[in-house]
This record gives structure tokens, sequence and C-alpha cells, in this order.
């Protein structure tokens, strides 16, 4: 719900009323455009997706802003394409990097405070390195993931992992990280990997299923589906990425 106040100067008297009431979508400011248009720029809590913006047009009547399309949020806005100051927000990134490019761009978020020995995108051109040095109890708590935000209403993620620096007890691959996660990836167990899918969709990371692995090199992926808060994500592994 979104409750505005006004007054004529900072100190009051204020008046206040119910201005916008749809679907969740509250809690932000108003900002205008350059071509005179205004808009509430305003949040949803959706799911597994996280908290996820809405542009809102809004004008004003009597002094008070009103939002929404006759009270409700459009499904689609005419808006000509952003030439903002931080794009590829969703961008792909093969880790070539040339002199004076970030070691990692914005698009890139670390799920704690970074531990910077323990990554690195120039020992080996082309590829991102990532290391251990501690046992953990449980993944959401290690030191070595880096992520990217999940888009709604669908998103997908792909990547080649190299896995012959693994060393016994090792794992490494692609995450759904929430707090029920889900994994996959390749894990080395008795000199041997394997490639491996975890769920913890019961708060017990459980693993659902192991295949053998002979080769080195091996394309995970994992599909995002947000539409209508179905939440689900699917895992995919390939010896050969197709």
């Amino acid at each position: 719900t979104v409750v505005i106040h006004r007054a004529d100067k900072i100190t009051g008297p204020w008046e206040g009323k119910l201005a916008f009431q749809d679907q969740g979508v509250a809690q932000g400011g108003i900002i205008d455009t350059p071509d005179g248009r205004w808009f509430a720029y305003l949040f949803q809590d959706h799911g597994a997706v996280g908290r996820i913006p809405f542009l809102v047009p809004m004008k004003w009547e009597n002094g008070w802003p009103v939002i929404g399309v006759n009270g409700k949020v459009p499904e689609a806005l005419d808006l000509p394409a952003s030439k903002g100051l931080i794009p590829g927000i969703v961008n792909n990134d093969e880790f070539t990097r040339v002199k004076g490019e970030p070691a990692l761009p914005l698009v890139w978020q670390w799920n704690h405070i970074p531990a910077n020995k323990l990554w690195s995108v120039t020992e080996r051109k082309g590829y991102l390195r990532l290391k251990t040095d501690r046992i953990d109890s449980l993944f959401v708590k290690s030191r070595n993931t880096l992520t990217q935000r999940t888009f709604g209403p669908q998103c997908s993620g792909t990547t080649m992992l190299d896995v012959s620096g693994l060393k016994e007890g090792d794992y490494a691959g692609l995450c759904a990280l929430q707090r029920k996660f889900g994994q996959v990836g390749v894990k080395v167990v008795g000199g041997k990997k394997f490639v491996f899918m975890i769920s913890n969709q019961t708060d017990k990371p459980t693993e659902m299923l192991s295949v053998p692995l002979s080769q080195n090199t091996v394309f995970l992926k994992i599909e995002c589906n947000f539409r209508d808060k179905i939440d689900v994500a699917k895992f995919y592994y390939s010896l050969n990425g197709k």
C-alpha cells in the first residue's frame, strides 16, 4: 500500500491519504523525465526472484500524486531504450580483460566480503579461477561464491567448467542461490569425478543424482522460471555444450 502525506512546509501541518494499492507494488519514490512525464518508482516482493522494480505512470490532480492507470499497474510501458550510466546489468562474460577494464564488472556480486586471494581472472587468460582455503559445513557459508542476480519472468545461466584442478573433497559448479538452494556441479570422491545435483528444498542438502565424469570439461546450465511465482529452477549438464 502507498500512503502519501503532503504539507506546504516541512514542519506541517500534514495531511495524508491512501494513494495506491495493487498487487503489493509499493514503497519507493517519485521521479520525472526531461520530457515532463511523471512516474512512481516502486517495488514488489516477488517470491524467489526477490524484490523487482516497477515504474508506474503518475499524474498530479489537485496537488496530489495519482498513481497507476485506472488505479492499476500497467503490464507494459512505452519507454525508449535505456542509455543509462550502467549498461549491461544482464550480461555475458568471457573473462577476457584488456588493460584498464575492471577485473569484475558491476554485473557480478560476491555473496560475502570478497576474499581476493581466492579468485582471479588473470592467472589463466579467458577464465575465472576460484580457489578454496577452508572447509565449510554448508554451501551458503563458503567464501568463494561469485553471483549474478536472477531476473524475471524467466532467465538462465550457462558456463563451461574446467575441473582438472579439483582435489579430493572439492566441488564446483552453478547454484540457484537462496536458503533453499539447488546446485549442479562436479565433485571429487575417492579420486574420481562425478557430475551431481543437490537440492536444499527441505533445508537439508540432498543429493538427487550423481553421474561419473571421465573428462575435465563439462557444460552446466540453470534455468529459472518465476512466472506467477512458480519459482522453479531446472538443472542441466552437457559433455559437449549442446
